[in-house]
């Protein structure tokens, strides 16, 4: 049962613009209320030119943590006291930590929330290919680091781009390579795609194609079309970073295939987990508890 919210109830929080869509208050107040603590979690709406004048402000009224989602992941590390390793290495920050002496520590669980449903498996010297080069790519880049893959390829549709991206993390990722693909998503895909799916083990689309909602997209969309789907070994696993609709297109068609699919909703509840175990200091937190409440926002 929740704790009645009072005046000595604490805040928690997640920032972006929007947060109305947010699953986070769900699977986070139902983790508080099974913990018993005296928290609550808002969404709260900032927009970009306001970031650091909220940041002083949820400071100020002792604010016990923030999670940040689009748009100010990348920003929001700049007005950050302190970074993790981490942090700096991915260059997005989507949870925040109170310091003692003032100011915020800049963290990313995403990667770990990325990794958890992975963890069980061994994928030192396999193959990964990665759709897609914008901010939730780097932190995958830099979970598949750390499970020691031994080849990881990030494809994308404009050269100059997968240049700056591959610039970035010259230093951690010596196993990344880039190729551009300016078919992705086309219904004839190129020979050279074709040629990474077959021999990859993992495939990961980190791109908003076939997500509800996204403006000019529709559900039914897929990064890789069904001729690019249809070369991929059934031993392969296919990690699709969209929950929305469950499963998508290009998990239905990996599926068809006999390929293990993995969609977002898990990477999001790990990645909350992981920043709830920072909020609070609890070694474990109620995982199972903000899945299922998860689940049932999205179901009703």
């Amino acid at each position: 049962m929740a704790t009645p919210i009072s005046a000595r109830t604490g805040l928690l929080g997640v920032l972006g613009d929007p947060v109305g869509h947010s699953l986070s208050p769900v699977m986070h107040n139902a983790a508080l209320a099974e913990l018993g603590l005296d928290w609550v979690y808002l969404g709260l709406p900032v927009q970009a030119g306001q970031l650091a004048a909220a940041l002083r402000g949820l400071e100020a009224v002792g604010c016990r943590g923030l999670n940040v989602t689009i748009p100010h992941k990348q920003a929001v590390a700049a007005l950050c006291t302190r970074l993790t390793p981490l942090a700096e290495r991915v260059g997005a920050v989507n949870t925040l930590v109170p310091l003692e002496g003032g100011g915020w520590l800049g963290t990313n669980t995403d990667v770990e929330g990325f990794l958890a449903p992975l963890r069980q498996q061994p994928w030192a010297g396999r193959q990964a290919v990665v759709l897609g080069n914008g901010g939730s790519a780097r932190a995958v880049v830099a979970a598949l680091v750390e499970l020691g893959l031994g080849g990881i390829t990030v494809v994308g549709r404009r050269a100059g781009s997968l240049d700056v991206f591959a610039g970035s993390c010259s230093g951690w990722a010596p196993q990344l390579a880039t190729r551009p693909t300016p078919g992705l998503g086309s219904e004839r895909a190129e020979p050279a795609l074709l040629e990474l799916l077959a021999a990859a083990d993992l495939v990961v689309n980190t791109t908003p194609v076939g997500m509800n909602g996204t403006v000019g997209m529709t559900s039914g969309l897929s990064p890789l079309a069904e001729q690019a789907c249809a070369v991929l070994q059934p031993t392969a696993t296919v990690y699709d970073l969209i929950y929305v609709p469950r499963p998508t297109r290009l998990l239905r068609l990996a599926s068809a295939r006999g390929c293990t699919s993995i969609d977002g909703l898990t990477m999001l509840v790990h990645q909350g987990a992981a920043a709830l175990q920072l909020w609070s200091g609890l070694g474990t937190v109620p995982v199972a508890t903000m899945a299922a409440a998860a689940q049932a926002a999205l179901a009703s």
